[in-house]
């Protein structure tokens, strides 16, 4: 494959935030929080350290190599086969049988799997017909996401609302202001509706001759049961008419409380269930539509190869890209990898097989021309899940749209719905509250051993010692002295080059031996 110049930086920007720098430039990088590599001094990333292949994909002069998008391979074999009557899915699964049953390449993994067809052809109707099923099913569920997403707003809110109205009635019989606030709620909420003052409220009784002075003692009088009230009415030496009325409201107002209290207490607890059973179906569509994404995202076709010049509108033609990875562990159990990278680019003719009358997707047979282009790497787990990363880095985007929207509204929020989630029993919040615990409960306890203490002066004595010990080469006599800890550089090293040399040769015999089985000039 051979890659346009207006694309080379973009991939080589990609190839970089992977981790596959140049051996001269891996010192300057680090990796990130985010998993993607960036420099030590500045961050971002220079394109010119990616180690990019460059290979003779077409003979243009002596010395001459283009990019091919691909990481430098430790060996590179080329393969093109054209046929027009011949079957040219078959070296495809020759050449991963082959590696998986004769060389012993136990995992392979798919990396690449693209379509591409003229306008005209028959078979881009077929194709079209069953993306367009797709993305029916993708609108349905992102649409039902979308709205589910705006009512989780609405809940939470509700939620806010209903702590704040509770705040004060759990704190009822332990602050004075909780219980001014509650019966300033109750005067103005209950008795007087609408705004205005109501005939037989306190306000308005407080206008009449003789009961001016209710209104002080309903806000000053705390009664916390409706048992406790008539004892401590009578203790008031006051009118009668006026202990009368101020028992009724105080009455009122502790009846209104204790029912109120339970409506909102059941309240706010199925509006909690709600809240969860909305987050597990936001959940639950977003594990449904993204099998879809993923359809919509291999089904599409490549753009490159549609404006390639393969591709004919008028003609019967089309374009399949598949790439495979087979790789084997380190006979030594290191975490190295002899890996054989299977590239193939197919331009087919496909004839569509005969079928019955009224079945809508038939099967084709595809005839034509075959690149295959087969590179050796020796690779640790964590380069191989990179390079799959990087290969398949737009698929990852529009896979993210769900979760990225997800994460927004989240975000918006902020902790109260993770905290409500937790209160409900999510299980993966509760996790994380559990380690948000632990860190703030080890955070208090360093702060607290920080604190000066009467022994503090002898051990500084010792600490300095242990510095000046240091300095003068003590810590390099204890490493050399203490068993070694963590891995081996110079024994990763002799595992990554004894992974290159079975994959250079691996890769080789399965070359040469395809060559024979297909009648190939071979040698």
């Amino acid at each position: 494959m051979v890659v346009l110049p207006t694309h080379v930086e973009d991939l080589k920007t990609l190839l970089v935030k992977n981790g596959f720098l140049k051996s001269s430039s891996k010192e300057k990088y680090v990796k990130q929080e985010s998993g993607e590599y960036g420099l030590k001094e500045g961050g971002g990333v220079n394109p010119d350290d990616a180690d990019m292949e460059l290979a003779e994909e077409v003979n243009i002069r002596a010395g001459s190599y283009l990019h091919t998008g691909y990481p430098s391979p430790n060996r590179r074999y080329k393969l093109i086969i054209e046929s027009s009557s011949a079957n040219i899915e078959e070296p495809y699964y020759w050449l991963i049988e082959h590696a998986k049953q004769d060389m012993a390449y136990p995992f392979a993994e798919k990396i690449t799997d693209t379509f591409s067809s003229s306008e005209q052809s028959a078979f881009w109707g077929a194709a079209q017909s069953r993306l367009g099923i797709q993305q029916d099913r993708v609108s349905q569920y992102l649409r039902g996401i979308s709205e589910m997403i705006k009512q989780l707003f609405q809940l939470v809110r509700e939620l806010r609302i209903l702590d704040e109205k509770m705040a004060p009635r759990n704190e009822w019989t332990k602050s004075k202001a909780a219980d001014l606030a509650l019966k300033g709620e109750y005067t103005d909420l209950v008795e007087n509706r609408g705004g205005q003052v109501q005939p037989g409220s306190i306000y308005h009784l407080a206008q009449t001759v003789g009961y001016t002075i209710l209104p002080d003692l309903f806000f000053n009088t705390q009664v916390f049961s409706l048992d406790a009230i008539d004892s401590k009415v009578n203790e008031l030496k006051y009118n009668p008419n006026v202990k009368n009325v101020l028992r009724r409201k105080l009455y009122a107002f502790i009846n209104w409380k204790t029912k109120t209290d339970a409506e909102l207490q059941t309240r706010r607890k199925f509006t909690l269930k709600y809240l969860r059973q909305h987050w597990n179906t936001i959940k639950m569509y977003m594990n449904w539509v993204k099998p879809y994404l993923r359809n919509i995202a291999r089904m599409q076709m490549n753009p490159a190869d549609i404006e390639s010049p393969d591709i004919v509108g008028a003609f019967e033609t089309s374009v399949i890209e598949l790439e495979t990875l087979a790789y084997k562990p380190d006979k030594d159990k290191h975490d190295m990898f002899a890996c054989v990278l299977m590239s193939f680019r197919f331009r087919t003719r496909p004839e569509m097989s005969y079928h019955q009358d009224n079945y809508q997707h038939k099967g084709p047979i595809h005839m034509g021309k075959v690149e295959i282009a087969l590179r050796s790497y020796a690779w640790s787990k964590g380069q191989i899940e990179a390079y799959k990363k990087y290969r398949r880095q737009e698929d990852m985007q529009l896979m993210g749209l769900v979760d990225t929207s997800v994460k927004d509204a989240m975000e918006a929020l902020g902790e109260d719905l993770e905290n409500y989630l937790y209160e409900a029993g999510e299980k993966e919040f509760a996790e994380k509250k559990k380690a948000q615990e632990a860190l703030e409960k080890k955070q208090k306890a360093t702060v607290e051993s920080g604190s000066m203490n009467v022994f503090d002066p002898f051990l500084a004595i010792f600490q300095g010692f242990g510095e000046m010990f240091s300095v003068l080469g003590g810590s390099a006599v204890f490493s050399l002295l203490s068993p070694k800890s963590g891995p081996n550089p110079f024994a990763a090293k002799k595992a990554s080059k004894a992974a290159a040399k079975t994959a250079t040769f691996d890769l080789y015999q399965i070359y040469k031996n395809f060559k024979k089985s297909h009648g190939l000039l071979s040698w």
